[in-house]
C-alpha cells in the first residue's frame, strides 16, 4: 500500500510522482471543505505514526486480516 497525492485536471484524478501500474485499485479521500474533520493533536499523531508504520511495511493485507477473522471462534 502506498499514499500518494494528486488533484483533478479535467475531470481526472492525476497522481504526483511514479505512475501507477494500469488496473490498479484506488481509495480516493478528498480534502473538501464540506466533508472535513478535526484531529487532536494526539490523534494527529496517531494517525501520521500508522502512515509511517505502513511505508514501513508493517501491516496485515485485507485478505490476511479476513483469514484471521475466519480462524478465531
Amino acid at each position: 500500500m502506498r499514499f500518494l497525492s494528486g488533484k483533478v485536471i479535467g475531470g481526472k484524478i492525476v497522481v504526483e510522482g511514479e505512475p501507477l501500474e494500469e488496473g490498479s485499485r484506488v481509495t480516493v479521500l478528498t480534502d473538501l471543505d464540506e466533508q472535513t474533520f478535526s484531529l487532536t493533536p494526539e490523534q494527529e499523531e496517531e494517525l501520521l505514526e500508522a502512515i509511517a508504520s505502513v511505508e514501513r511495511g508493517e501491516f496485515v493485507d485485507g485478505d490476511e486480516f479476513l483469514r484471521t477473522l475466519g480462524q478465531q471462534d
